[in-house]
């Protein structure tokens, strides 16, 4: 159907890039009006652009509460409010094995994968109490939130606090009718997961591609490559009317990955990202 979010405000964050600027174009065909936040001004601008007047960029830093209440701000400056808050900012903590783990990085990425969501939850939700009418607030957690493995683990703690935030906040939330629900990405190719390897060369990015598709595509039942569009269209169901009497779950869009045993995934992506960039 369309225009599913006609007369609706939503605020994207990450939106400029993977699976934020899939919701954004998904958001703005479905009618709503939507702001893009982003760090990366030159392509959040260059998509604002392109959207025409349905979208604005705003460059936000996530973990920063006074940027994120200049967002909200933003949004009901130029659009009159926020319907939708789309929590989906987020940067990955490398893939070091534990013992040789560096935890310089460690307090940014709770700042943005987990102080980011919370900071956005609490201002979205104040205004859409000012505006007496409830609204969505949706988070982006991860599979790695709920089926742990031996890399990336300081992400995957994040995306488990996150997961249980969603619950928390739905709880204090319903009585003013704000819905907080969460999506759980699976094959999903994205700058912050394993498909990123600052300083490999191009041959070595592409047979990493093709390592890590493989592990994927082997742990999941539907055998098809997930896109940004897969996880905007299950932002846009719980965003929309069609999802009014959903709130504080936790729903995987992984083709699924989480239905069955994936004990051993984690030890083969390390294995394949190895053999891609050292072999």
């Amino acid at each position: 159907m369309a225009n599913e979010l006609a007369g609706k405000v939503a605020i994207i964050t990450g939106g400029a890039r993977g699976i934020g600027r899939a919701t954004v174009e998904l958001f703005v065909e479905e009618g709503a009006k939507v702001v893009i936040a982003d760090m990366h001004a030159d392509e959040g601008e260059a998509l604002a652009k392109e959207l025409g007047s349905a979208a604005s960029f705003k460059k936000t830093d996530v973990s920063k509460q006074d940027e994120v209440q200049a967002l909200i701000d933003h949004a009901v400056a130029r659009f009159g409010g926020v319907h939708i808050m789309f929590n989906n900012a987020g940067i990955s903590d490398g893939r070091e094995p534990f013992l040789d783990y560096d935890f310089s990085a460690f307090q940014r990425v709770i700042d943005v994968n987990l102080l980011g969501v919370m900071l956005g939850a609490q201002a979205a939700a104040r205004q859409m109490v000012k505006q007496g009418s409830g609204g969505s607030i949706i988070n982006t957690s991860s599979i790695a939130g709920t089926d742990p493995v031996p890399s990336g683990f300081a992400y995957g703690a994040t995306k488990a606090a996150v997961n249980n935030f969603t619950r928390s906040i739905a709880i204090a939330l319903g009585p003013q009718l704000i819905r907080c629900n969460a999506i759980l990405p699976g094959n999903i190719p994205t700058s912050i997961g394993l498909y990123n390897a600052p300083g490999a060369t191009p041959e070595q990015l592409r047979q990493l591609e093709i390592n890590i598709k493989a592990v994927r595509m082997s742990h999941q039942p539907l055998k098809r490559q997930g896109s940004g569009r897969d996880i905007a269209q299950a932002a846009l169901f719980l965003g929309s009317d069609r999802s009014a009497y959903i709130t504080g779950q936790i729903i995987a869009a992984d083709a699924g990955a989480t239905a069955g045993n994936v004990s051993n995934i984690g030890a083969e992506l390390v294995a394949a990202r190895k053999a891609a960039l050292e072999g």
